[in-house]
């Protein structure tokens, strides 16, 4: 029976989790520390110590071989490091250099967290099965990751498919990125609300302006909040439809806290796919919800690592060493 396991790791703004996780994808032991986000650099890298550490207590730990990390991003697998936009005292922190030592030098592939998803939803997910495919996280910011040719394709930075920053609207918003009219900036959970808020949309007795709730005023009827979800349905439409065109994917996967708005957001971005997706080999593009969930990261840190240790094996140049 194979037994080795990858110790993989999901690095957030808000928590940093890990696991050992086995060949099928289940997750055998976690432990999880709130990330210190706004504290300095070595207090993020203590609580990743002290995930390290509880999964390293396990009898289980023996059998780790590997270790997969999905980060917040802009992450860059060929440096090793890691500069996450909401954990501000990481800028080129030496991430995969830090694991490693923790570990004893077991080796380290690092990927993005949108990549982290992708691998997840191919390997077990939504994606299974489908050699060509787009995942997403709509969220707080909007992430991706690719598979191409039945292969997860994290890239030499461990960034492609970062969907969220293909502008979409040439002379739109500015976008904190640098660029204008990113689909992040249109179709983000903060920005649903914001472009609500700034059209008239006024939150309930509860006062909640989270994306959540203008997505429960649009079920209502709420003829701004349903606009606010058709503005970023067609802003994912048209960066879905553009990826899909570049690629000749087969399916686009959508995670996140914004894809649970369910029909108030995938019915628009139905019928906007019709408007962007117009050539012959990109209209069966298939589109549907991502099933994963919250270990997403976790179980896509794994495959990610898993995946770069067969291709070092076989001679293929990893994307991230130690």
């Amino acid at each position: 029976m194979h037994t080795d396991l990858v110790a993989a790791l999901d690095i957030g703004g808000t928590k940093i989790a890990g696991a050992l996780v086995d060949g099928g994808g289940s997750l055998l032991v976690r432990a999880q520390r709130p990330t210190p986000a706004r504290e300095g650099a070595e207090a993020v890298m203590g609580a990743v110590n002290d995930v390290l550490a509880e999964l390293a207590a396990s009898p289980l730990w023996h059998r780790a071989r590997a270790v997969g990390i999905g980060s917040a991003g802009p992450v860059d697998a060929s440096a090793g490091t890691v500069s996450p936009v909401n954990v501000p005292g990481w800028r080129g922190f030496p991430l995969v250099d830090r694991v490693a030592a923790a570990t004893g030098g077991l080796p380290v592939t690092l990927v993005g967290d949108g990549v982290a998803m992708t691998a997840a939803e191919h390997w077990l997910g939504a994606a299974r099965g489908y050699d060509n495919a787009l995942c997403m996280v709509v969220s707080t910011g909007v992430g991706g990751g690719l598979v191409l040719g039945g292969k997860l394709h994290p890239g030499p930075s461990g960034n492609a498919g970062h969907i969220g920053h293909i502008s979409v609207d040439l002379d739109g918003d500015p976008c904190p990125c640098g660029a204008r009219g990113c689909v992040e900036r249109i179709a983000s959970g903060p920005n649903i609300a914001r472009r609500a808020l700034e059209n008239g949309w006024r939150p309930g007795a509860d006062g909640d302006t989270t994306a959540a709730a203008v997505a429960a005023a649009a079920r209502a009827g709420d003829p701004v909040a349903a606009a606010s979800f058709e503005r970023a349905a067609q802003a994912l439409a048209a960066g879905i439809a553009a990826t899909a065109t570049l690629a000749d994917l087969d399916i686009a996967v959508i995670g996140g806290g914004v894809a649970g708005a369910g029909e108030v957001l995938f019915a628009p971005l139905r019928a906007s796919l019709r408007d962007y997706a117009t050539l012959s080999f990109v209209q069966g593009l298939t589109v549907t919800s991502a099933v994963m969930g919250a270990d997403a990261g976790l179980v896509g840190a794994a495959a990610a690592a898993s995946t770069v240790r067969r291709a070092a094996s076989n001679g293929v140049r990893a994307v991230a060493a130690p």
